[in-house]
């Protein structure tokens, strides 16, 4: 059976470059509809968040305007979230053994700004991730869960992600929605310096990246197009 380990923003806020604070959390839609997905193919996901906190839900990700399908699909939304048990009882994400790590097929990183507080400078995701890699297993990420992937640092300095083509909430994006100028930190340019090979689509569009064993996606309408094709190379995983 394949065990996929889901890690999720713990921190409820944003602390803005003129030292405000931003309500935020995880993004809805990168939860549900991955998840959903992923339960369907008949995979295993378990929750973390940092020091095991309930997973706050930005309430923004369930406003009419961000969701195109309506009232349907925020009531849809709202009750798959109130069913998963272990968002309100995650795992404890620095308490994660070696074994307990090495027993995950898989991991996948949902967005929200929340990553972009906590999850970007977590050295145990970092090592969690460098694990992972070490065994090419399969990483994934929408959105501004690719700030997940900054803290993979090996020993020597370098970046585990280092030329990888990759994608995630671009800098027009954060523009677009009046937030550039505020972030501690623009993903897109941190990537970048980071070492990726960056790439984007149109803003608001789905737009998925697969290489090698890392899959990301750009922005919230991109979170079907991860799920589909984290599943489909782990379906060829099981079938090697």
């Amino acid at each position: 059976m394949i065990r996929l380990l889901m890690v999720v923003t713990g921190v409820d806020h944003l602390t803005l470059v003129d030292g405000t604070i931003r309500k935020t959390g995880f993004w809805a839609e990168e939860i549900v509809v991955p998840h959903e997905l992923f339960s369907t193919a008949g995979l295993v996901v378990e929750i973390a968040t940092p020091g095991g906190v309930p997973a706050p839900l930005d309430q923004g990700s369930l406003a009419p305007e961000k969701n195109s399908g309506g009232a349907k699909v925020i009531k849809q939304f709202t009750e798959y979230l109130a069913s998963l048990e272990d968002l309100r009882h995650p795992l404890i994400l620095e308490r994660l053994s070696k074994a307990q790590i090495d027993s995950y097929d898989a991991i996948y990183l949902p967005g929200g700004h929340g990553p972009m507080q906590d999850l970007a400078h977590s050295p145990e995701l970092g090592e969690i991730l460098n694990r992972m890699q070490d065994d090419r297993k399969l990483i994934s990420a929408v959105c501004h869960g690719p700030a997940g992937l900054l803290p993979a640092i090996r020993a020597d300095g370098t970046w585990t992600f280092q030329d990888y083509r990759l994608t995630a909430f671009t800098n027009k994006e954060e523009n677009e929605v009046g937030l550039a100028d505020k972030m501690p930190f623009l993903l897109e340019t941190q990537l970048r310096d980071h070492g990726a090979n960056f790439q984007s689509g149109k803003s608001w569009m789905p737009y998925v990246i697969t290489d090698r064993n890392l899959v990301t996606g750009q922005n919230p309408a991109s979170s079907f197009g991860v799920a589909e094709a984290a599943i489909a190379r782990l379906s060829v995983q099981v079938a090697n």
